[in-house]
């Protein structure tokens, strides 16, 4: 099989999908808030989410590159789970905690917008898949 310079160098998958989802971060942000500030397409508060980006895309190059039988997948698929669960459950936790803790507060010390619903996670996972897929057939 002749890989191209993506699946010669795995690690390029989800580079790509860190770049694309930053990018589309920042425009999502930029036409909702009309800032220009690229921090916060870093930070991890808002969707897309970079690191389910990176996870869904290096699990799906692997499933391509090595099969859904390979040991490798087995545990960038467990690895992609649990940043996923993390993405939708505990950061709900955590929101609810900020939230309860703002208003006892009174005043907002801590960043309420730490989750993504599941559904978001999901659409965007979709997406993810699609470009390690055209990635491979570049």
């Amino acid at each position: 099989m002749d890989l191209n310079i993506y699946y010669q160098n795995l690690i390029l998958v989800p580079a790509v999908a860190f770049v694309v989802t930053v990018f589309l971060k920042w425009i999502s942000i930029k036409l909702k808030t009309w800032k220009l500030d690229i921090a916060w397409a870093l930070w991890s508060w808002w969707m897309p989410s970079v690191h389910s980006a990176v996870v869904v895309s290096l699990a799906t190059a692997v499933a391509i590159k090595f099969w859904i039988s390979s040991d490798l997948f087995a545990i960038s698929m467990a690895f992609t789970v649990i940043i996923i669960y993390d993405a939708i459950n505990v950061r709900f936790e955590a929101w609810q905690h900020a939230i309860a803790i703002n208003e006892s507060l009174w005043e907002k010390k801590f960043k309420e917008s730490l989750w993504h619903l599941p559904s978001e996670a999901f659409a965007w996972s979709l997406l993810w898949i699609v470009v390690a897929l055209i990635l491979f057939f570049i």
